[in-house]
């Protein structure tokens, strides 16, 4: 039985990817920095075939450790805000670059990097230019590597319409930064999973990028529209330039858990669609699923009467 070590495999895309990867038959070592918080991973399969190991992508040694005997490496970690032992740097680039030169040493052709769309070294996002970097790095040492570009991750654990749909419950009114024209293409959770699953180990894929789309394309404020149909509340769209939130974003990444950074605002200013250039996942035989059929299904909590 063959055994894949998953980095980052504890967060949102993780679950999913690791409950795929069990149904497959893998062994999985889930390498993550507080093993005791993946310990809820392990129900998703058989008895010892999932196990959370401490391995934080900056620590070299550890990484090493993690990869030793895997037939296959899939990378999830990522950071969306920095904290003080946590920045784009340390994480998109030198864990990456930790993870690349351990594979490399090993000889594991068999690797999957999660990285975003929107991706590019000359983002004035430093999310985006660090995934770039990352990108840069990983096909440095490992040629062969899959990396799958998503745009924006839907599903019951997200942080996007989740926090929207928490916002409309406080606020008479939800903020459309640069007036919400920014075009997103959201992906559901689920298949993302699907596409990490099939690629890996599919040698016609090896040395390929995805970029990673749900079937339909849509702005900003039409995507609120729709969560706040779902959710059966009215709110005023309010308008917000992109300055007065970059103001309120560098403010707000001083918070714990930060609504909104500066950086994010430099994200939304570009739109986070696929290019055309890359295979899709249409090209992996997966039909991706709509927003409106599944975001009724987590949300419904939101609504006045629950």
């Amino acid at each position: 039985m063959k055994t894949i070590t998953v980095f980052g495999g504890s967060g949102f895309i993780g679950r999913y990817v690791i409950q795929n990867l069990a149904q497959a038959g893998y062994n999985i070592r889930v390498a993550v920095r507080f093993p005791v918080q993946a310990n809820f991973l392990k129900v998703l399969g058989r008895v010892g075939q999932i196990t959370p190991i401490c391995a934080p992508v900056n620590i070299p040694e550890l990484v090493d450790h993690a990869i030793q005997k895997s037939d296959g490496i899939i990378n999830l970690t990522g950071i969306l805000f920095e904290k003080k032992n946590q920045t784009f740097e340390h994480v998109h680039v030198d864990g990456v670059r930790n993870i690349a030169k351990a594979a490399q040493k090993y000889e594991i052709q068999n690797v999957v990097h999660v990285s975003a769309l929107g991706q590019g070294k000359n983002s004035t996002s430093q999310y985006a230019r660090t995934k770039a970097l990352g990108e840069e790095v990983l096909r440095s040492h490992v040629k062969e590597a899959v990396i799958l570009r998503p745009s924006v991750v839907f599903g019951p654990e997200d942080q996007f319409f989740n926090r929207f749909a928490e916002i409309a419950c406080l606020s008479p009114f939800i903020p459309l930064i640069g007036g919400g024209h920014t075009k997103l293409q959201p992906i559901y959770v689920g298949d993302v999973a699907e596409a990490i699953t099939r690629v890996l180990g599919r040698y016609a894929s090896y040395g390929n990028t995805y970029e990673i789309g749900g079937p339909f394309t849509y702005t900003f404020r039409e995507l609120m529209i729709l969560m706040l149909k779902v959710i059966e509340r009215e709110r005023i769209l309010l308008s917000l330039p992109y300055s007065l939130a970059t103001l309120m974003g560098w403010f707000g990444q001083f918070l714990p858990t930060p609504p909104l950074t500066a950086d994010q605002v430099e994200l939304l200013k570009a739109d986070n669609i696929v290019s055309g250039k890359y295979p899709t996942i249409s090209d992996l035989g997966i039909d991706p699923k709509t927003v409106e059929a599944i975001i009724p299904s987590y949300l419904g909590r939101f609504r006045r009467v629950g």
